[in-house]
């Protein structure tokens, strides 16, 4: 599918080594954008820009570190302004979920899921809103939320915390950012299939694919498109919304152990 509004146009898209944030970077290149992808494994991004590379030569760039760091965040923002001199499209994709009980949680553990998931995301968007602002071409920033976000997941309670906080935080910007044609939007996606999830669970897709409504879970290149369809120009007056992407699970909120 071809976007308008895509072309020429320059993002930053963060944990885009492998998995979703890979995905929209690819999505993205394809409708003639360019892309700094960053994430904190130096091989696996390093990797994902060689494979993007071959495909579209001179379109990407890679900027490793921790989208926690707010030092790393600002020299992010001023790499990409070096190497394209513009941004249009900011989505903070890096995140971290860890699971834990609620009575056992340690605060450093409470601290890296809020640093990444929150923070991180708070802070890059601040910067590049406030580029965005300044360039008077409007933007788009889209949130990665979760469902967790919208309902409650055993042992995840700090995690949907940030997801949920995230929504609020596409709503709340539209005051901020508005005024500057720049649109902030968040995406909650259901059960993917990612090499994270595999690797946490072999059969995931056979699991998980038992409690959504089409016995089909979702995939990257859904959450890519989604994302997409909200940076294009079809989008321009979609705002402070959350888009769920689930294939439906949020409708019956079925869990695994409903499966037993």
């Amino acid at each position: 599918m071809i976007y308008n509004g895509i072309e020429d146009k320059v993002a930053i898209i963060t944990g885009a080594g492998m998995g979703i944030g890979y995905a929209i970077a690819e999505l993205l290149l394809q409708n003639g954008a360019c892309v700094v992808i960053n994430d904190v494994d130096k091989e696996v991004v390093e990797n994902a820009l060689i494979s993007l590379e071959e495909k579209f030569p001179d379109k990407c760039s890679v900027f490793v570190g921790d989208a926690a760091d707010i030092d790393l965040i600002d020299r992010l923002v001023r790499f990409t302004l070096k190497q394209y001199n513009r941004i249009d499209f900011v989505i903070p994709n890096a995140g971290i979920t860890l699971f834990g009980d609620f009575f056992k949680f340690k605060p450093e553990e409470f601290d890296k899921v809020i640093g990444l998931n929150l923070k991180g995301a708070f802070f890059l968007v601040q910067k590049t809103g406030e580029i965005m602002k300044t360039q008077g071409r409007g933007g788009r920033v889209v949130l990665m939320s979760s469902i967790t976000g919208i309902k409650g997941y055993p042992d995840l309670t700090a995690y949907s915390m940030t997801k949920a906080a995230l929504q609020m935080m596409a709503r709340s910007l539209v005051l901020a950012l508005a005024p500057y044609q720049i649109t902030v939007n968040a995406i909650a996606p259901g059960a993917t299939l990612t090499e994270r999830t595999e690797k946490e669970e072999p059969d995931y897709a056979g699991t998980w694919g038992k409690l959504i409504p089409s016995g089909v879970v979702g995939e990257p290149k859904d959450m890519a498109e989604t994302c997409l369809f909200l940076l294009s120009d079809g989008a321009a007056h979609i705002n402070g919304q959350t888009l769920v992407v689930d294939g439906g699970w949020t409708a019956i909120g079925r869990y695994p152990k409903d499966l037993d």
